[in-house]
């Protein structure tokens, strides 16, 4: 009998290049299936209906929620985003793993319905970099670029669901990152053995794993803008920027770096949260 697929859902902010990552890995990859969504935005140069989104109206998508065929949906600046449900449930039976990238509030649905799937969570390197990327495309506005920086903000406060953050500066390394971490997660094998075999692999990852953080990125904000005096500006603005953070310092001691706090047992982003909560590191801004 076939062993069922997993489902995977990749998210991130706009311009962290969840799309790039997803194409790649379904060229190097045989087992994975890409669920197509659909929406009601517009398609962008070179898009194709039933390709990279089923693009319809309001009214269809709306239809389509009351006949419940959908996995989830949710809004995202403006438009409808969500997952068709027949698709998705016959490739796993195949036992293809379904990737779905698909935006936070989705992906948290999918959780709930779906406690097995695996969460991951693509960032760039910097805020600065994925302002970069997103003017870099040229096929959007400037307002609707504010918008999207606006929202990596509120998308920021919801990472904490995720299993995995993964730093996109690497497009081949990320690739070879995420195939890992889905064969880790259908192994039969404990995770921290998993990654003794494959050590190789660990580049980059940012692990947690059905747990939560604590302290959350939200206790993390106040210590790090605690030094702040009155009328200051504050060394940090966002989630987003600890997440940023954390995640550099957790590839610095995946790659050898000796920690700072004790780290016996534990994944390389606790340690890092761990680091800053007790003021072992600083962050110097946001664009750092």
């Amino acid at each position: 009998m076939e062993k069922k697929g997993l489902l995977i859902v990749i998210s991130g902010f706009s311009g962290a290049g969840k799309g790039t990552l997803v194409r790649a890995l379904l060229q190097k990859y045989q087992e994975y299936a890409l669920s197509v969504s659909m929406t009601t935005r517009a398609p962008r140069p070179g898009e194709r209906d039933g390709i990279e989104y089923f693009f319809t109206d309001k009214e269809h998508f709306e239809e389509t929620i009351r006949q419940d065929g959908l996995v989830e949906y949710a809004a995202y600046c403006g438009n409808y985003y969500g997952t068709p449900k027949a698709y998705v449930e016959e490739q796993l039976a195949a036992g293809k793993n379904v990737i779905l990238e698909i935006e936070i509030q989705g992906a948290l649905k999918i959780k709930e319905k779906f406690p097995e799937s695996l969460l991951i969570f693509l960032t760039p390197p910097s805020a600065g970099e994925l302002k970069k990327r997103l003017e870099g495309r040229g096929t959007e506005t400037q307002e609707v670029i504010e918008k999207r920086l606006a929202r990596a903000v509120e998308e920021s406060e919801g990472v904490e669901a995720y299993d995995y953050i993964v730093v996109n500066d690497d497009l081949e390394e990320c690739v070879e990152e995420v195939h890992r971490l889905v064969d880790a997660a259908r192994s039969t094998c404990p995770l921290s053995e998993f990654y003794k075999r494959n050590q190789r692999g660990t580049q980059g990852v940012q692990g947690r794993r059905k747990i939560m953080l604590h302290p959350s990125y939200s206790d993390l904000m106040k210590v790090v803008n605690s030094g702040v005096e009155p009328g200051e500006a504050p060394v940090v603005n966002s989630r987003y920027s600890i997440v940023m953070a954390t995640s550099k310092r957790a590839r610095q001691i995946i790659a050898g770096e000796e920690p700072l706090v004790d780290g016996k047992d534990k994944k390389p982003l606790s340690v890092a949260i761990e680091e800053l909560n007790q003021g072992k590191i600083k962050i110097l801004g946001d664009e750092e």
